[in-house]
């Protein structure tokens, strides 16, 4: 950053997340570009402990995120590591229990947040990444953002407290978005509810000088809301608006209202060459959590932000030693030929009854938030 004098506060490994002071702005960068900024274990600390002690730091007005380079915010946590520490699944996936737990912890973290907290989704948004902005409260997106959870294409399910935000938003486009990981860009993230306020990359310096430099110590006109301060002159910057490019919610809504993976594939078969090719695309992911993901999402609705993460946690132990994961990984990043192979198989052998295990409490084990 070019603007204002900045004070290091910490860093993690070779600097992966940079975290710096500016002004009464905490800013947290991610730094490893070269890996589109994915999430290491050692970052989850780090930002864990900074925003934990500059909750208490009255020198700090408000914190934002964002992601070193022009391709990525975070394009998820560092799937290649986990399954590096799992493989070959089974007992071994054990390994990785922990950095859920970890990871969790701060998206509850941020999701409380006592002060605005800025998230400049820029470029990728997937997984990992997800999770340490959505839960903010003001996401910014950008022409360049490119928003998704694709976690059923490599045996696993829409975490981070997606089971929170998915079924919260309009209609139907949460369980379009966690079975079939399509991607949402631009100002499209402002109209399905996923951000909050649309700028142009190129406005982003001028507007985290802003938050560094901010009313924060003025009256402001009698305005109190802290929000409300920021919103205002962000809103001053923002570029025209994009058009539509991903379907819209009344298209969405009817054939993903279906009670069951099956009622909604049905659906899907009668909507002409968009059905067929949405139908395609989910039954490609692994069936066991096709079927994980739409039970938790349909759950979630009715969940305390808490429980949905405790229920993730469940989840994410079951995916950790199952082999799905580790055959979509191999498939997706490992070996790159897109041909995993499932198993189960198919949605029938992944029935209800063989999920029932992923959702069963833990007992003394279960995660607390």
């Amino acid at each position: 950053m070019g603007w204002g004098a900045a004070t290091r506060e910490g860093t993690c490994g070779m600097a992966d997340v940079e975290l710096r002071r500016h002004g009464r702005l905490g800013l947290i960068t991610l730094n490893r570009p070269e890996a589109l900024n994915a999430l290491t274990h050692a970052m989850v600390h780090e930002m864990t402990a900074q925003l934990t002690a500059w909750a208490e730091d009255d020198g700090v007005a408000l914190v934002a995120i964002a992601g070193e380079g022009d391709r990525a915010f975070c394009a998820g946590g560092d799937i290649r590591a986990l399954w590096d520490a799992g493989k070959p699944g089974g007992e071994a996936g054990r390994a990785n229990w922990a950095f859920y737990a970890d990871e969790y912890k701060l998206n509850a973290l941020i999701h409380r947040y006592p002060k605005p907290y800025v998230s400049v989704m820029d470029g990728i948004v997937m997984g990992g990444g997800v999770g340490v902005s959505i839960h903010g409260s003001l996401r910014i997106a950008t022409e360049r953002t490119v928003f998704a959870m694709p976690e059923t294409g490599i045996g696993l399910f829409p975490d981070v407290g997606a089971t929170w935000f998915l079924p919260r938003l309009p209609g139907q486009l949460g369980l379009w978005l966690g079975l079939t990981g399509a991607r949402v860009r631009g100002m499209d993230c402002v109209r399905a509810g996923l951000c909050d306020l649309f700028l142009d990359s190129e406005s982003l310096e001028e507007a985290l000088q802003f938050l560094a430099e901010g009313p924060w110590d003025e009256d402001a006109g009698g305005e109190t809301d802290p929000l409300k301060l920021l919103t205002g002159p962000l809103s001053e910057l923002a570029s025209v608006t994009a058009d539509r490019a991903h379907p819209s919610q009344e298209l969405v809504d009817g054939p993903y209202a279906g009670e069951s993976v099956e009622a909604v594939l049905d659906a899907l078969a009668a909507e002409g060459n968009w059905g067929e090719e949405q139908r395609a695309t989910i039954l490609g992911k692994s069936p066991t959590c096709t079927r994980i993901a739409f039970r938790q999402i349909r759950a979630g609705a009715d969940l305390s932000f808490e429980d949905c993460m405790a229920l993730e946690y469940r989840l994410a132990r079951f995916c950790m030693t199952h082999g799905d994961f580790y055959e979509g990984v191999r498939a997706t990043i490992i070996d790159k030929d897109g041909a995993p192979k499932w198993s189960p198989a198919s949605l029938a052998e992944a029935d209800d009854g063989f999920v029932e295990q992923a959702f069963a409490p833990l007992g003394d084990d279960d995660l607390s938030v």
